[in-house]
């Protein structure tokens, strides 16, 4: 059993690896989104509500806007797959989802000027700006807690228990491996390389 769950980790990791990460700039970011997301992760167990501020602001923005802005959306030659199938079979939150995900995000300090309570969820109204930024910070960490257990257990029904927990295993650990995966993509980046050529895709 433990056998089956880390090949399908390494399934799941090759799969979105070749897929979805062929920009050299998406990887760089990746890289940036990947250290700060290590560094929020220490921060969780001194102070909560900045570890989720330093990771929605700088892990977050800098790895979606990886995926949306620098990774080319045209027929995907290496895996001979279109960008329309791409998004279909992604196990995990494809473009669409993400739009969803990153419009809760950044409507939400929106609904806590509404809500200065959050419906009670707060004692009292921020006093300050520096109180209303750790009272959002509360709101992304649930946020991203929500978004996490919320995909996990959409997948148990779509594609088995097994998967789900998989693809969460991934997704909390992926910035550990992402730093081993694209810790040189500044340096291509530096040479004038914009595309990863996947050779070790094709060999593969």
């Amino acid at each position: 059993m433990k056998t089956d769950f880390l090949q399908a980790l390494a399934i799941q990791r090759w799969d979105d690896h070749r897929y979805y990460h062929h920009s050299r700039i998406n990887q760089s970011l990746h890289l940036l989104s990947a250290i700060s997301f290590v560094v929020a992760y220490g921060l969780l167990f001194i102070d909560p509500p900045l570890a989720a501020l330093l990771a929605w602001l700088v892990s977050m923005s800098s790895r979606q806007a990886g995926h949306f802005f620098f990774e080319p959306k045209g027929y995907d030659h290496v895996n001979q797959a279109t960008h329309e199938h791409k998004e279909e079979i992604k196990v995990g939150y494809n473009l669409r989802r993400k739009v969803v995900l990153m419009a809760l995000w950044a409507g939400s300090p929106l609904l806590l000027l509404a809500q200065p309570t959050l419906f009670g969820a707060f004692a009292a109204p921020a006093a300050n700006l520096m109180e209303f930024a750790r009272q959002v910070g509360w709101m992304w960490l649930w946020l991203g807690v929500a978004g996490l257990l919320f995909r996990t257990v959409h997948l148990f029904f779509l594609q088995g228990v097994q998967t789900g927990l998989v693809w969460m295993s991934k997704i909390l650990t992926d910035p550990f491996h992402d730093i081993m995966l694209y810790y040189r993509a500044p340096l291509h980046l530096l040479r004038g390389e914009l595309i990863d050529p996947m050779g070790h895709v094709q060999a593969h």
